[in-house]
């Protein structure tokens, strides 16, 4: 039933009109893909995660991604793989349930909308994940959304 509160479509990140990447999120993390480039050896892509920063590009270019990220993250947990023509940034919250505007810090931020509508998803799939015997698939909020992290004494620790 989790599956059902998996994130519906990814957003999009654009630099003018050029998709720069696209990002969803679970309680748990962040994902960032990036379509590649063709006729580019996969050996010579490069993706460096830190705490609070993260750095993607082509070796011996200059990166195609370096910035700041709007949230840290816990390194040692965090990876990236190459998939078909993308390459999957698997960034894991430092701070479980925390809603994420956008993964890189001031670029691309959701509109308020659409992170009210993130927000109240990542609440339901803390409800789900609490409560794995209920669906809470077809649940909605009627009013504000509470914050997911710190609703009723905040998500316990794994």
């Amino acid at each position: 039933m989790s599956e059902k509160l998996a994130p519906e479509k990814r957003h999009s990140f654009f630099q003018g009109s050029q998709k720069v990447f696209e990002w969803d999120q679970t309680l748990d993390e962040v994902n960032v893909y990036i379509t590649l480039p063709p006729n580019v050896p996969s050996k010579l892509f490069y993706c460096k995660i830190q705490s609070k920063h993260v750095e993607v590009g082509i070796k011996g270019n200059p990166p195609y991604l370096n910035h700041d990220l709007s949230c840290p993250v816990k390194t040692d947990s965090s990876f990236w793989t190459l998939e078909d023509d993308t390459m999957h940034i698997t960034l894991q919250k430092r701070e479980k349930g925390q809603t994420w505007s956008s993964p890189i810090g001031g670029q691309g931020q959701l509109d308020p909308y659409s992170a009210d509508l993130e927000q109240k998803r990542l609440m339901l799939q803390r409800f789900q994940e609490e409560n794995p015997g209920f669906d809470f698939s077809q649940a909605q909020f009627s009013g504000g959304c509470p914050d997911p992290r710190t609703f009723m004494g905040g998500i316990k620790s794994d």
